[in-house]
């Protein structure tokens, strides 16, 4: 099996709420993404030949997710009150709300499954909250 892997980096802010701890505030994280994609077979022809993809086509599709998440808020959908989104809106901050608490384990399977949308045999989704800390997201066979 062929691997490869690319990775791409972004800044933002998140809390986690419910969390007894200083994560309950906000904070910013550096992150870092890391996507490993499979094939069992190299490109036969053309450009890509002798490749599992092209890692520019790779990178750009990567980076287009990370880049939608750079320097914002990221939250989980109803963890704050209205008013607060409406004062946040009201000054121009980006608020990101997803549909799960935004934590690196939740972040690794996110990136795997955005990557695989965008048809990509992913293999293994990492995402690094701080240099020495990372979760990682692959599917298990219970998971097919």
């Amino acid at each position: 099996m062929y691997t490869l892997l690319s990775s791409a980096s972004f800044d933002s802010a998140h809390f986690l709420k419910g969390y007894n701890g200083k994560c309950s505030n906000i904070h910013g994280h550096r992150w870092k993404v890391e996507i490993t994609v499979a094939s069992n077979q190299l490109e036969k022809e053309g450009q890509t030949r002798g490749m599992v993809v092209d890692f520019g086509t790779l990178k750009e599709d990567i980076n287009a997710i990370v880049d939608e998440l750079d320097h914002c808020l990221i939250i989980e959908t109803g963890s704050l009150k209205e008013k607060t989104l409406e004062a946040l809106d009201d000054e121009g901050f980006k608020v990101v709300c997803m549909d799960f608490r935004p934590t690196a384990e939740n972040f690794a399977k996110y990136f795997y499954e955005e990557m695989e949308e965008r048809g990509y045999n992913v293999l293994l989704s990492k995402v690094f909250e701080t240099p020495k800390n990372c979760a990682g997201y692959s599917k298990g066979a219970d998971d097919e």
